[in-house]
Parts: structure tokens; C-alpha cells; sequence
């Protein structure tokens, strides 16, 4: 974190009692707004946003009225990003949140975010299993459309619906056949 900025402290957002301090003084613990939108590979409005809707508290301010986080507001933002990356809403995020924070006992709360993760993990192998499918079909019109190169250059386009080159062993993918589907007739326009 040798290239934060550091700023000196003077007004406390939370007051409240917390752990016995670090040796470090709080102005090299403590980093900027900017510094943080850039360790997290976000932008400074963002992080004003997730701080708007309470997702994100500065732990104090400086002289300047500058924003200071603690350092491990960069584990809340990178949070926040793959729970986004995962599909979810900040409405989403601020909900589970909400449940995490309001549960009566920690094995509580720790139910609600499993039961989240787990539905995430469902979806999230679900997707997987699309994107495998199409990578599968991606390969396999890949392959297929190699062997045009083959055909006479002088053919035309709407002479592949009715390809001679391809075997029955060598179904046309639908990546392919999709290209000349639904034409009534085959013409030479292009």
C-alpha cells in the first residue's frame, strides 16, 4: 500500500469503542477514496454509490473532509464486485447484507449466506454447463466449416443448403445451418 495517499485524521464517522489500536499510527492504515476505487479496479463514483446506499462506510475523515477507509474496505468492494459478477443487484447485495447483519446469532447468519451462495452455485453451474454446450458447438462448426475451404470457389452461397462435401457422419452444426435457414428459395443475391 506504499502508494495510498495518506492523510491525517481528525474526524471520527464511527465513534464507537473498537479494538485496542494498531501500532501503526491510523494515517498509514487509512487510504483515500481514490486509492481505493483503484485498488479494486473500480471507480471513485462507485465507491461513493456503494457508500450511498450502505453498503460501504468511510471509517473517518480527514481535516479536508476527505473520505479515509480502513483497509479493509478493499475486501467490502471486492465483495461487493464478485457478488455483481455473480449477477446480483446492489438491491440484492444490500438485502443479504441486511440478513447477515439483522440474523439473531451467528450460525443464523451464516445460514442466511449460505442458503444465498448455495442457490449462486446452482446458477452459477448451470451457466457453466450452457457455456460448455456452446463451446461444444463452437468447436464442432469450427471443424465443419473448415472443410469448405474445399468447395469449388466458383459455388454460391446458396448452394451450401444443400452441401455434397459433408457426410451424414458430419451433421451440419445448427451454427451453421442457422445461416441459410428460413429462405424460401435460394437465389444468388446476397
Amino acid at each position: 500500500m506504499s502508494n495510498f495517499h495518506h492523510l491525517p485524521v481528525v474526524v471520527d464517522v464511527d465513534s464507537s469503542p473498537g479494538p485496542a489500536s494498531d501500532p501503526r499510527t491510523e494515517s498509514d492504515v487509512l487510504i483515500r477514496v481514490g486509492d481505493l476505487a483503484r485498488a479494486c479496479g473500480k471507480t471513485v463514483r462507485a465507491i461513493h454509490h456503494y457508500e450511498k446506499v450502505g453498503l460501504l462506510e468511510p471509517h473517518k475523515r480527514s481535516s479536508g473532509g476527505y473520505r479515509l477507509y480502513a483497509d479493509d474496505a478493499i475486501t467490502r468492494v471486492k465483495w461487493i464486485g464478485k457478488l455483481h459478477d455473480l449477477g446480483m443487484s446492489l438491491t440484492e447485495i444490500q438485502k443479504i447484507l441486511s440478513a447477515w447483519e439483522d440474523a439473531p446469532s451467528a450460525p443464523e447468519a451464516m445460514a442466511s449466506i449460505e442458503a444465498v451462495y448455495r442457490q449462486k452455485l446452482d446458477e452459477v453451474r448451470r451457466q457453466v454447463a450452457h457455456l460448455s454446450t456452446l463451446e461444444h458447438e463452437l468447436e464442432a462448426s469450427l471443424a465443419y466449416l473448415r472443410t469448405c475451404s474445399s468447395c469449388d470457389p466458383n459455388e454460391l452461397i446458396p448452394t451450401c443448403s444443400s452441401c455434397t462435401v459433408h457426410t451424414a457422419k458430419q451433421p451440419e452444426p445448427e451454427l451453421v445451418s442457422g445461416l441459410y435457414a428460413c429462405r424460401s428459395t435460394p437465389t444468388g443475391d446476397h
